[in-house]
C-alpha cells in the first residue's frame, strides 16, 4: 500500500485549519500531539484520544489518528499505569495523533459547526458565539417550527436531543456551537438568536432559557462532535489518496 509523509499530512492540516492562529483552552495543544516513524498509510477519526479509540486504530491498521479532544487536558500527566500503556501502545504500533479542538469547530467548511448546519438545511450562515478572541460558531435567519427543527436534529445526531422549550414555536434566529457551550446561554441570547444548539449544559440552564426566552436543544457533546473529524478524514482521502475509516466510541453525554 503506498504511503504519505506524515510532515505533508499535519503541515496541510496545520494551514487548512490555521491551527497557530487559535487561542484555545489549556492544554488543548491543537496540532501533531504524537509522532509515527514519518510515513502514513492508513486514517482512523475518533472524537476523543483515548485508550479504547488507540486500541481500535491498531486493530484497523491505521498509522494516523485524528481526534477532536486529544491527550492534554492538563497541565501535565504523570505518564504512568494507565497512560503509560497508551503512550506505549501508540509507540509500538506506530501510531501518530493529531488533535484539532478550537479550529475543527469554526472551520467554514470542515467543521463541526458547518457540518451541522448543513445537515440540518439551514442556508446564509452569519458568524456566531465570539469567544476566544474569534466567532466559533453559525446562526442562520429561518422560520422553522421547533418541532421540525427538533425532527431535523434528532435525524443528524442519529439520537434524539434533550429540548428546554424556552422560547417561540417558529425559531427564527438559530444558533449552532457543537460541544459544551451549554453554560454560555446568556451569550448566544446577546447575539440575537432565539433557538441556541449545541451539545451539553448543566440543571440550571432550564431556568435560565425560560428567563432568557429561548429555546435550547442539548443534542450530547459526543454526538455533535463527530462531524469534524470525519470530514477531515474525508478530506485527506481526496487530497492524498488515504483511506480511512471512523471509529466510533460515543459516551452517551
Amino acid at each position: 500500500m503506498p504511503s504519505v509523509s506524515l510532515a505533508a499530512v499535519i503541515a496541510h492540516c496545520d494551514r487548512l485549519l490555521d491551527s497557530a492562529e487559535f487561542e484555545d483552552w489549556p492544554g488543548a495543544v491543537n496540532g501533531l500531539q504524537v509522532e509515527n516513524d514519518g510515513r502514513i498509510q492508513r486514517v482512523a477519526a475518533a472524537v476523543d484520544a483515548s485508550q479504547t479509540t488507540v486500541r481500535l486504530a491498531v486493530e484497523n491498521k491505521a498509522d494516523l489518528l485524528i481526534v477532536h479532544h486529544g491527550l492534554f487536558w492538563n497541565p501535565s500527566h504523570p505518564w504512568v499505569g494507565k497512560r503509560y500503556q497508551l503512550l506505549k501502545m501508540l509507540l509500538e504500533n506506530n501510531v501518530a495523533v493529531y488533535s484539532s479542538h478550537l479550529p475543527l469547530d469554526a472551520h467554514r467548511q470542515l467543521g463541526n459547526n458547518a457540518q451541522l448546519c448543513a445537515r440540518l438545511g439551514l442556508k446564509r450562515l452569519k458568524p456566531f458565539f465570539y469567544e476566544k478572541g474569534r466567532h466559533l460558531g453559525f446562526k442562520s435567519n429561518s422560520a422553522l417550527p421547533r418541532e421540525e427543527l427538533f425532527g431535523r436534529l434528532a435525524k443528524a445526531l442519529e439520537g434524539k436531543p434533550i429540548l428546554i422549550p424556552g422560547g417561540p414555536e417558529i425559531c427564527r434566529q438559530i444558533g449552532i456551537v457543537t460541544g459544551g457551550a451549554g453554560e454560555q446561554l446568556r451569550l448566544a441570547a446577546s447575539e440575537g438568536v432565539d433557538t441556541f444548539i449545541t451539545g451539553e449544559g448543566p440543571h440550571w440552564t432550564q431556568a435560565l432559557a425560560e428567563e432568557l426566552g429561548l429555546n435550547v436543544f442539548y443534542g450530547g457533546h459526543y454526538a455533535t462532535e463527530t462531524f469534524g473529524v470525519k470530514a477531515l478524514a474525508e478530506h485527506l482521502e481526496k487530497k492524498f489518496g488515504l483511506p480511512w475509516l471512523f471509529l466510533d466510541h460515543p459516551s452517551g453525554l
